[in-house]
């Protein structure tokens, strides 16, 4: 059996140390030669290491996982992304990248990335267009709206968008940075201008979510538990729905 070396790439202590206890444990044939806290540190293990895989996260401050691929002219290892959301970017992924785990990162669902490593380093294959990825990737990520408010108009990007709450004919949408702001438009008019993006989900008549922050939810209790603390309501008519959305 080949021996495969490993980079693990993740802002979290104990996330990288699950991965590596994980690989370890169920698989022998893989040596993690390095792990790394962020992206610069990671490119720089990469080039003295030369593994045949990188775990990479892509949710890390300062750089994105993703941005890999603006630190090399050739990415000659194969990718397996690590992401907390089951959103948009997951489409890009199954598209362009060999693999992708979602965390928390399952035993079985490992054993596959690593299979299609191991495929793929036995077929001397990488076909992979990272490039094409981040390209995507990119694009969806400065997507913005417009909002017309007094007088001026306001740029969002969506991707900092937590939530949107009806608060009567106003919204207030609260932000991934923690902040919030009051809107003079109601929902609906949110809801118009994102029907078009398939990571935002009205879940409720007072509630629009970004399905990304989405942290755990109860069918039980009708309750939406989503980034920075913030709890967002489900309709009981909404249930069938949500769970095809969140998969």
């Amino acid at each position: 059996m080949s021996k495969i070396k490993a980079i693990i790439v993740d802002d979290e202590l104990a996330a990288r140390n699950i991965l590596e206890n994980l690989l370890t444990l169920s698989f022998p044939q893989v040596t993690v030669v390095a792990k790394e806290p962020d992206l610069p540190s990671a490119v720089l293990a990469i080039k003295k290491h030369s593994p045949d895989v990188v775990f990479l996260d892509i949710e890390m401050p300062k750089y994105a996982g993703y941005q890999i691929v603006k630190f090399f002219d050739e990415i000659n290892f194969h990718i397996v992304f690590i992401t907390a959301y089951d959103s948009y970017a997951i489409k890009a992924f199954e598209v362009n990248a060999l693999d992708y785990l979602l965390k928390p990162i399952e035993r079985s669902r490992l054993k596959l990335a690593v299979e299609k490593v191991e495929q793929q380093l036995k077929e001397k294959e990488n076909t992979t267009n990272y490039h094409q990825l981040l390209q995507q990737l990119e694009i969806e990520e400065n997507k913005t709206i417009v909002v017309a408010e007094s007088n001026q108009k306001q740029v969002i990007q969506l991707n900092t968008i937590v939530a949107i709450e009806a608060e009567g004919a106003y919204s207030t949408i609260y932000f991934k940075n923690a902040n919030k702001q009051l809107f003079s438009k109601n929902i609906g008019y949110f809801e118009a201008l994102l029907k078009d993006e398939t990571h935002f989900f009205r879940s409720h008549k007072s509630w629009l979510i970004n399905i990304k922050h989405i942290i755990s939810y109860s069918l039980g209790n009708l309750q939406i538990e989503l980034s920075n603390n913030l709890t967002a309501k489900l309709s009981r008519f909404k249930k069938n729905t949500f769970e095809k959305v969140v998969g």
